[in-house]
């Protein structure tokens, strides 16, 4: 049985007080932060940049995952990587060259992650599931928070999972977009054990959702 994570997402935190923020999500217990990147361009909404991620990293000792949300992605690998990322989320359908960007992510000493939108099928990442530590599935197309989550995304983590299982296979698989405590339910039953979590928790209350969903995992574990 996979160990299940969940990642607050700081796109939905208070941008004037991310150390505060960043300090409350280390006092909830998590072990991640989800640090969405946006160019305007691969995405319509535009987000941080990597001095944003450097100057978190001085305040945080959490597993920083970076998702590039961003068009050519293996032009800004390197200034991530000194930025503090300690995992790199990157599109499938944002570069021609995901193969030889996936294997720089690692070579440069971070956990590569491959990243599907709710339209392009699993099929698409086939080939590259070998070169990664995680597959991110996009339960909402991407670009904005507060969405409602997808419901046909599902299939998609239980064909990842039984490829997982048939091929030998050892990647995590994450879900962004609309996850809540009921959404969080169904994912893991189909499969994913990393869950990104944002306009729920930083919304709702973060310590109180936190325990929320750890309760519903709980019971799924």
């Amino acid at each position: 049985m996979r160990k299940f994570y969940i990642a607050p997402s700081i796109l939905s935190a208070d941008y004037a007080n991310f150390e505060t923020d960043m300090k409350r999500i280390e006092a909830s217990g998590a072990e991640y932060v989800h640090i969405d990147i946006m160019d305007g361009h691969f995405v319509p909404n535009i987000s941080f940049g990597a001095g944003v991620v450097a100057s978190l990293r001085r305040h945080s000792q959490l597993v920083f995952d970076c998702h590039l949300m961003v068009s050519n992605p293996e032009d800004h690998l390197e200034e991530f990587a000194r930025a503090g990322a300690d995992i790199i989320s990157i599109h499938v359908e944002a570069t021609p060259h995901i193969h030889g960007a996936l294997q720089r992510i690692r070579q440069m000493g971070m956990k590569a992650s491959v990243v599907i939108n709710p339209g392009t099928p699993v099929a698409a990442i086939e080939h590259v599931l070998g070169l990664v530590d995680q597959v991110l599935v996009m339960t909402v197309n991407p670009g904005f928070g507060g969405q409602a989550f997808l419901p046909e995304t599902l299939d998609k983590i239980r064909q990842l999972a039984d490829l997982r299982q048939a091929k030998g296979l050892d990647f995590d698989i994450e879900v962004d977009g609309g996850v809540d405590d009921q959404t969080i339910e169904l994912a893991a039953q189909a499969g994913a054990n990393v869950f990104v979590a944002g306009s729920y928790l930083f919304n709702g209350g973060l310590e109180e959702g936190m325990d929320k969903l750890r309760q519903v995992l709980t019971v799924n574990d």
